[in-house]
């Protein structure tokens, strides 16, 4: 049996994500009180072997609609593992304060903490009540730049099943222009190495361009750089796991994130998935930079 808890913030994605579950095959439900909630699944993984029904993926959605679901659900997980023993995934959803205001106007939805409070506080409420959940998710995902394939195809990454370490790891290259990743647990800067943005004819490249793979390799920290964030990672790999970690979200940064972040993160993802770690790798800002370079190049 395959459970995902989904939770995070309102207005974060979470419609969205429970979607997505459904078409790959879950049995989803929404707001479930936390004293069933062992129940329901032992119900379902009995089920699951006598052919009843049939259901071997289920997913629970959890949210601040209901105060006492928050209150008891660390019990409920409690239970689960020592009465079902079925593993689980905890997704937690986010995204910036001024996203979700912007969210919220454009749906013109009423967030549910807002019944005496304005947007602001109501946000700041939430994200102080999920704080004990979030620190128990197996992966959290800022969801501010993402659209919704873009979701899907992190959640499918996170979701994956873990082979190898028992952990995946993902690599995300951004630019520091656009904001730091919120739900990195490690943040590397590539902004000391030199910039390929000031040799012209490299520019227009990316990170993924041989031109800027030889340009950058000419410096002598480049590959130092890459193998002490590698030794770093796969040192600490196995005390994540021993703390029931399931994915690993590392975060490398240049100024644009189309040149140096784009490479290093790359680069690293390969030199993990050689040594045996399951890694995958996206590029969060490196077709803002295209779309910038368009817009200068046409005025």
């Amino acid at each position: 049996m395959e459970i995902v808890f989904v939770t995070g913030m309102s207005g974060a994605g979470k419609s969205q994500a429970v979607d997505y579950l459904e078409d790959r095959g879950y049995f989803c439900m929404d707001n479930v009180p936390p004293y069933v909630l062992p129940d329901i699944v032992s119900s379902f993984v009995k089920s699951t072997g006598t052919e009843e029904f049939g259901i071997e993926k289920l997913a629970f959605v959890v949210d601040v609609r209901s105060q006492e679901f928050l209150d008891g659900f660390e019990d409920a997980l409690h239970k689960i593992e020592d009465t079902v023993g079925c593993p689980y995934k905890i997704v937690f959803l986010e995204a910036s304060d001024s996203v979700l205001i912007s969210r919220y106007q454009q749906t013109r939805r009423k967030h549910p903490l807002a019944e005496n409070a304005s947007l602001t506080d109501a946000i700041a409420e939430e994200r102080k009540r999920l704080q004990n959940i979030r620190t128990m998710a197996t992966g959290v995902i800022d969801t501010s730049f993402l659209n919704p394939a873009k979701l899907q195809q992190v959640l499918n990454e996170m979701l994956a099943n873990d082979d190898g370490t028992g952990m995946s790891v993902f690599v995300e290259s951004f630019g520091f222009k656009y904001g730091v990743p919120v739900d990195c647990d490690y943040v590397f800067d590539a902004r000391f190495i030199p910039n390929p943005y000031y040799v012209p004819e490299l520019k227009n490249l990316t990170g993924r361009d041989q031109g800027i793979a030889e340009y950058l390799e000419d410096f002598e920290q480049t590959s130092e750089f890459v193998s002490k964030m590698a030794d770093l990672i796969e040192y600490t790999i196995p005390s994540f796991i021993h703390e029931g970690k399931g994915r690993l979200h590392i975060g490398i940064g240049c100024t644009g994130g189309r040149h140096r972040s784009v490479y290093f993160a790359e680069r690293l993802c390969r030199t993990l998935v050689e040594d045996g770690v399951k890694a995958t790798v996206r590029h969060r800002d490196v077709d803002k930079e295209a779309s910038r370079y368009t817009k200068k190049a046409e005025s």
